[in-house]
């Protein structure tokens, strides 16, 4: 890997400082796709290609480079965005992407898709990775017909499909629970006891970085999490530690909270959190890949770090 070259796209978004700063630690050379010329990390080269809206020439991006890490794409954003704004920005964009890597003789592709291209289920079974795929929504499929489209290319290309992630600079669901953990009260969560998959920001930048090995099988997708499932009282539990303070949570039963959630017409948000999604990632701890932290301790160090900025 010493001085292999990576274009990685997305690297100014929540996992791509990360991202990137692994890849610099391990040696390799990433250059940096950007919409405008902004700073990059020592170690880095930026190039700018534009907005993904419309088609990129990535020719001059991919020359000398030896894989592609792309990250780039419209998140998800819950209901009511327009399915071809997913589909541009997730599917053709990512697959004008890998045809031009496929020209330039680029060794691997690594695509960085979602769990949501398996399912869009709470509240069921845990995943199987050789299940029939059936996103519920528009971004879930538009991840799986990139995952498809890469199929059908002459590449060597590795999706992989990331639980809910955490880490320094997170929002949304988890920044909420982390300003519940951080409230110097006693919470009423104690009786979430369904099992989440989480995965950390270090644990998928090490995947990434495993991804781009030999070692790794390509032409095919991986589900992404921590390996062992954590429950929400457990994770504020983990927050709280540490923020140097006990748990502090009453056992209120989770149906309960439930009915509370479905009175005030929060009930899909609360599934959302405290619902079960277990996906372990039984297939690259097969291939080799092993997490660089722990789920508690990861957890700990992330309310720790919150009260320190």
């Amino acid at each position: 890997m010493a001085d292999e070259r990576v274009l990685v796209t997305g690297a100014s978004g929540f996992v791509g400082p990360h991202v990137v700063a692994a890849l610099i630690r391990a040696g390799y050379r990433p250059r940096l796709a950007q919409r405008g010329q902004k700073p990059v990390p020592a170690g880095a080269e930026a190039i700018v290609t534009g907005d993904l809206m419309s088609p990129v020439d990535w020719r001059t991006a991919l020359e000398g480079i030896d894989h592609v890490v792309h990250m780039a794409g419209l998140a998800h954003a819950g209901p009511g965005l327009d399915e071809a704004l997913y589909r541009r920005l997730n599917t053709e964009a990512t697959l004008e992407l890998a045809r031009a890597a496929q020209a330039a003789g680029v060794q691997r592709f690594v695509y960085l898709s979602s769990i949501k291209a398996l399912t869009d289920a709470v509240d069921g079974p845990p995943l199987r990775e050789d299940r029939q795929p059936a996103p519920g929504d528009a971004y879930g499929r538009s991840k799986l017909a990139a995952e498809q489209g890469l199929a059908a290319l002459d590449l060597d290309w590795v999706a992989l499909r990331p639980v809910l992630i955490y880490g320094p600079g997170v929002k949304a669901n988890m920044a909420a629970l982390l300003k519940l953990a951080r409230l110097p009260v006693p919470l009423p969560f104690g009786g979430l006891k369904a099992p989440r998959s989480l995965l950390a920001v270090e644990n998928l930048a090490s995947a990434i970085l495993f991804a781009l090995m030999p070692a790794c099988p390509a032409r095919q997708s991986y589900a992404l999490s921590d390996p062992d499932p954590i429950s929400v009282s457990d994770m504020l539990a983990a927050m709280r530690a540490g923020l140097g303070r006990g748990p502090g949570l009453l056992p209120v039963p989770e149906a309960w909270l439930r009915r509370l959630a479905r009175l005030a017409g929060r009930e899909d948000t609360f599934l959302k959190l405290a619902g079960s999604l277990v996906a372990r990632p039984e297939r690259l701890l097969s291939a080799g890949w092993r997490p660089q932290v722990e789920t508690k301790a990861a957890l700990a160090r992330l309310a720790a770090s919150s009260r320190a900025g």
